[in-house]
């Protein structure tokens, strides 16, 4: 049988967020205590070494600006690929962040590519296509509000600024188009009532002989008066309880 996703709050939901904060601020303030400079581990595109950095260059940042600018999406974004796609949360993170990072590496310029801006594509990316392809409700939703949040992302895919990564950013759209597309996600099975489906006949419908055409409660054909259990949620919906005593 095959699982049916839950959304709801889980420990990867706030400890992965939290993990990824802390890392990427760990090691920009271990830069400044220390002295040094960690661009050289950022990803060079088409050399050997360079490939060391599709690991360690997200978590590399040039400045305070480049840190703060990419803290809070990655947070945000994580978040909800852990909250509403926990089966593949991993998987996209993982796989996408490699695929990002080999993706920069075969089609960037000859210079460090270094910061968690190809991750937070991936991550925009695969949450708003994965969205659209599933077509449930909520998830559509969730793809609107990427939209809404970081739609003006969509302009840093293309060479506008030489200072900025457009071919990690555009690896990370790639790489979450390509796992949105892959990765498959259980969904909910949406409930079908019977006046739903076609052909469907209120005067066939038993339910409903427990009803009048106004709506009120009438006695079974059979005479037996005893309330069946399904008028209770008509109930709470606004009918009044044929048994109660309240005005």
């Amino acid at each position: 049988m095959a699982e049916e996703p839950s959304f709801r709050f889980t420990n990867a939901v706030l400890l992965v967020p939290l993990g990824l904060m802390l890392g990427i601020w760990t090691v920009y303030l271990m830069e400044i205590r220390m002295g040094v400079n960690l661009n050289q581990w950022g990803i060079y595109p088409r050399t050997l070494k360079g490939l060391v950095g599709v690991v360690t260059g997200p978590f590399i940042h040039s400045s305070p600006g480049h840190l703060y600018n990419n803290t809070l999406p990655l947070v945000i974004l994580s978040a909800a690929l852990f909250y509403f796609y926990r089966p593949v949360a991993w998987k996209t993170l993982l796989l996408g962040t490699l695929l990002t990072g080999l993706i920069t590496w075969a089609i960037g310029r000859s210079s460090y590519h270094i910061g968690a801006s190809g991750v937070i594509y991936l991550l925009a990316s695969f949450i708003f296509f994965k969205g659209v392809f599933s077509r449930y409700y909520r998830l559509v939703a969730l793809s609107l509000i990427v939209v809404f949040l970081y739609g003006g992302m969509l302009w840093y895919i293309f060479p506008i600024q030489d200072e900025i990564s457009w071919e990690g950013h555009l690896a990370g759209a790639l790489s979450g188009l390509v796992l949105a597309y892959a990765l498959k996600v259980p969904l909910p099975v949406l409930k079908h009532y019977a006046w739903e489906k076609d052909g469907y006949r209120e005067e066939a419908d038993p339910f409903m002989r427990h009803f009048d055409p106004e709506g009120n409660f009438i006695e079974h054909p059979d005479g037996n008066t005893e309330e069946p259990p399904q008028i209770r949620y008509h109930y709470r919906e606004g009918r009044r309880d044929p048994g109660s005593q309240e005005p």
